[in-house]
């Protein structure tokens, strides 16, 4: 019999690769919970479109405690969440931190309530690199201290994972697993689900494809006098099938009870970072023209590196990257394509 899984944030980039890779899987059943602010309800189209298979998805902010637990009640079979509802620019956190801090903690407190009240066995937290903060040895690897976080985004990530390693002190029905991970890029091979960007998109490669296809007139690589090895930012990029992945080989993990500790933390990663200038070269090749962008200055909240050992996960999720830059631009920008089309 497939397990229920609940997916909030399921309407967003990672969160619908994710749905994705469960039904694939063939070991699911999944709904989503997402209010859609920050997505948009055609997603489940798109879903359905690839994978054969009509997901709903309750239009409810996670934050809505009482409209939240809702779902439970019509959902009573869920055993287990994997919660990406959050937001998660870095910039915007740091002009507007209280909005961050209300709703990634918000939402974090009322999927723990939920668990407990309604007897979810499993929770796979979607955390993020950005809890190591400034560091200076790398690759980081799961026993590298938290650093100071260097953003009110990065801080709501720290403050949620403690917040589950607490709630399992007194929850002894319960399970978790945390992934930490990088960069997500790229897009569904088929080009039919990718990220969708506001007006003003924040990442990386949406910025790149909008120059690319004109959408934009042209970008900025934000600060060029880091200690890397061009001057700009050193990230370690992952495709967004990658992470949807490792996700449900995570929930495999916790669904199988071959976890050591009621709570375990990985890190997704290449181990190989790339800068925000290599990958502009490796879009440039991909669309085949020059991009047109200048050199700014540094962007508050950035730091100057960071990439990941991921020999855990490796061994013991048994996940690896299967795609490279390439990959990642190609899809993007297939994506790109069938949006502006």
């Amino acid at each position: 019999m497939k397990q229920k899984i609940m997916v909030t944030g399921g309407c967003g980039y990672i969160g619908s690769h994710t749905i994705i890779a469960l039904i694939e899987s063939g070991k699911y059943d999944v709904i989503s919970v997402d209010s859609c602010v920050r997505s948009t309800p055609e997603t489940m189209s798109r879903v359905e479109k690839i994978t054969g298979v009509k997901v709903k998805n309750y239009p409810v902010d996670v934050c809505d405690k009482a409209a939240f637990f809702k779902v439970f009640e019509e959902n009573p079979d869920v055993t287990g969440i994997i919660h990406f509802a959050a937001y998660k620019a870095v910039g915007e956190s740091v002009e507007q931190p209280l909005m961050y801090y209300r709703n990634n903690l918000g939402t974090m407190m009322n999927v723990l309530e939920a668990c407990e009240k309604f007897g979810v066995k499993h929770l796979l937290f979607s955390s993020s690199a950005a809890v190591y903060g400034d560091i200076e040895k790398l690759p980081v690897n799961e026993q590298t201290p938290m650093g100071l976080a260097n953003c009110p985004y990065a801080h709501t990530k720290q403050i949620c994972e403690g917040m589950i390693q607490s709630e399992l002190e007194a929850n002894k029905a319960m399970d978790a697993l945390i992934l930490r991970y990088f960069n997500p890029v790229g897009a569904h091979p088929t080009g039919l689900n990718g990220e969708l960007s506001p007006d003003k998109p924040n990442n990386l490669i949406p910025v790149i494809m909008h120059v690319a296809s004109g959408v934009l007139p042209q970008m900025t690589v934000f600060g060029t006098d880091y200690n890397t090895r061009d001057g700009s930012c050193i990230r370690d990029y992952l495709h967004v099938c990658d992470i949807a992945d490792a996700h449900v080989k995570g929930m495999d993990y916790l669904v199988e009870g071959r976890y050591s500790k009621r709570c375990e933390i990985f890190n997704l990663g290449s181990g190989n970072g790339l800068s925000v200038l290599e990958m502009l070269d490796a879009a440039e090749k991909v669309v085949g023209k020059k991009l047109n962008y200048v050199l700014g200055d540094r962007r508050p909240g950035d730091i100057p590196a960071i990439y990941a050992d991921s020999t855990r996960a490796n061994e013991l999720l048994g996940w690896h990257c299967r795609y490279d830059v390439t990959d990642m631009m190609e899809s993007a920008w297939k994506w790109e394509r069938f949006i502006n089309s």
